[in-house]
């Protein structure tokens, strides 16, 4: 069974750091960028008891709007931490509506080192969705550089809908009945949307009114209500991965109100879902080969001197006639389950594990496996669940068993090993006919500021193609620093991207055209 690990940035600037486990273990990839996390958070002091736990929908409204007052408090993870303050800002569940229902977000501050040099505040998001940027703050000394924590108060906030801050679950028992998210005719990918339309029903009635208005604008303007409430001109961001889609929303919204704005591991949201299977997969497939390369270079990996393509391509065959089974579980495994178990290990470019995983499964030996199940608290009649935010910012739509066919069938010619991005297909299943609130678009950013974007070329989320995407988008304000290596989440890497990142918050500075970080060794 998975855990579920928060990420933390280990920030030394030590050589023997430089190979960084930014997500610790493979089930911290799974919580960071899966978005399978189902974190049961702390309860904050005065939270209600549906707040804090309860079986009740989660959901707390009150009406006759809402105050823009941030209740300050000690935290109760730090309780003796005079720097660090815990906090509640209760907001509309519906902008358009900004005197109805409201719901308690929940934040947490650690105030700059230096007041004397202090530049403003830096709202740290790190995406999931589903994960916590409270506990980012609460950790903040780990996560930024000295330079940075000097000179900006951190702020950190759970997303609506999440964590602290009113999180939406669903039925424990309806989300453990998860059909296959492969389907293999079309009576499965008829019993997979029929499936969506009821889990959807459930969480829905399970949270509230919050539940249909999770998406990246409607976070975006609850950031905005953060400033307002801290009484700030402007703010810096550090944004990463699916935190990428609140800043690009925020820089949209509120152009002027942005001082300096680093997204890294940047999520396009321009691409429709053609571009969307083709990209991911095209990825997927650079970094096997890369994985490849390093084996066979590497007298360690498990595999040197092997075919490993061919290898893997016997595994999946095995997966196809049912013959590739998990020896801790003696479960079948399919060739999106070994796809997924493959792909986990390219979040931090663990490869020594990737290659005796292999090994393992070939010889029938038991191995460490990620599962894409979700994590079902059994022991409660709910589960929190974040997933539902993904699909009201992605409009992925597909007509029927045959097109899905098509779009698999799209991936696999750029994807011939891995035959297509885990996290796509997923991501795609799950969303199945789900209508977005917040579509994809081109950018419109008219902010004056500087905007830094900074991603790996070989990243298994977020594709090196969208990131160019992105910049391009953003015209003249768009700036590429590219990490030349492997991995999700690039600025704690290497002395290189820590410098990139910091210098440009604390000063602006932004890289040359063509600005590039050397990868740290493997």
């Amino acid at each position: 069974m998975l855990t579920t690990k928060r990420p933390t940035f280990r920030h030394s600037r030590g050589p023997d750091r430089r190979r960084r486990r930014l997500l610790g273990s493979l089930s911290a990839a799974v919580a960071v960028l899966v978005a399978l996390s189902l974190n049961a958070p702390p309860s904050l002091a005065g939270t209600t008891p549906a707040e804090a736990g309860g079986t009740g929908p989660v959901t707390v409204l009150t009406a006759g709007g809402w105050s823009g007052r941030i209740d300050w408090r000690a935290c109760p993870e730090r309780p003796d931490d005079p720097g660090t303050r815990c906090g509640t800002l209760r907001l509309p569940v519906d902008w358009a509506r900004p005197g109805g229902e409201t719901f308690p977000l929940a934040l947490a501050r650690r105030t700059a080192t230096d007041p004397a040099a202090r530049i403003g505040v830096l709202v740290f998001n790190p995406g999931g969705p589903g994960l916590s940027g409270v506990d980012v703050a609460l950790t903040a000394d780990s996560q930024l550089g000295p330079d940075v924590l000097r000179r900006f108060d951190v702020i950190g906030f759970d997303p609506r809908g999440t964590v602290r801050s009113a999180p939406v679950r669903c039925s424990s028992a309806l989300l453990a009945q998860q059909p296959s998210l492969t389907p293999g005719n079309a009576a499965e990918f008829e019993r997979l949307r029929t499936y969506n339309r009821q889990l959807r029903d459930d969480c829905r009635a399970q949270s509230g009114p919050l539940f249909d208005h999770l998406d990246s604008v409607s976070v975006a303007r609850d950031t905005d209500a953060i400033r307002a409430a801290l009484g700030e001109r402007q703010l810096s961001f550090y944004q990463w991965s699916y935190g990428t889609l609140i800043g690009q929303a925020y820089a949209e919204l509120f152009p002027d109100r942005v001082r300096a704005l680093v997204m890294d591991s940047v999520m396009d949201h321009s691409q429709g879902v053609r571009e969307y299977f083709r990209s991911g997969a095209a990825s997927n497939e650079a970094l096997f080969h890369e994985f490849v390369a390093w084996c066979e270079r590497t007298p360690g990996c498990a595999l040197h001197g092997r075919d490993v393509p061919a290898l893997f391509d016997r595994l999946m065959r095995r997966a196809d006639a049912g013959t590739l089974v998990d020896p801790a579980t003696g479960a079948k495994l399919t060739w999106f389950d070994l796809g997924f178990a493959t792909v986990i290990n390219f979040f931090d470019a663990t490869w020594a594990d990737l290659a005796t995983m292999l090994l393992a499964l070939e010889r029938g030996e038991a191995a460490p496996l990620a599962s894409l199940r979700v994590p079902v608290d059994t022991d409660e009649d709910l589960t929190e669940y974040a997933l539902p935010a993904f699909c009201q910012d992605w409009s992925l739509p597909v007509d029927g068993f045959a097109d899905w066919n098509r779009y698999l069938d799209l991936s696999r010619a750029v994807a011939p090993h891995l035959r297509a991005s885990p996290l796509a297909v997923r991501f795609g299943a799950i969303c199945l006919g789900w209508t977005a609130t917040n579509p994809q678009h081109q950018l419109r950013v008219r902010t004056s500021a500087p905007l830094l974007v900074l991603n790996g070329r070989y990243d298994p989320a977020t594709p090196y193609d969208g990131a160019q995407r992105v910049v391009r988008q953003l015209g003249s304000r768009g700036h590429l620093v590219t990490y030349e290596g492997s991995g999700h989440a690039s600025y704690p890497r290497t002395e290189c991207t820590r410098r990139q990142v910091e210098r440009y918050l604390i000063t602006r500075t932004t890289p040359p055209i063509g600005a590039s970080c050397p990868a740290a060794p493997v």
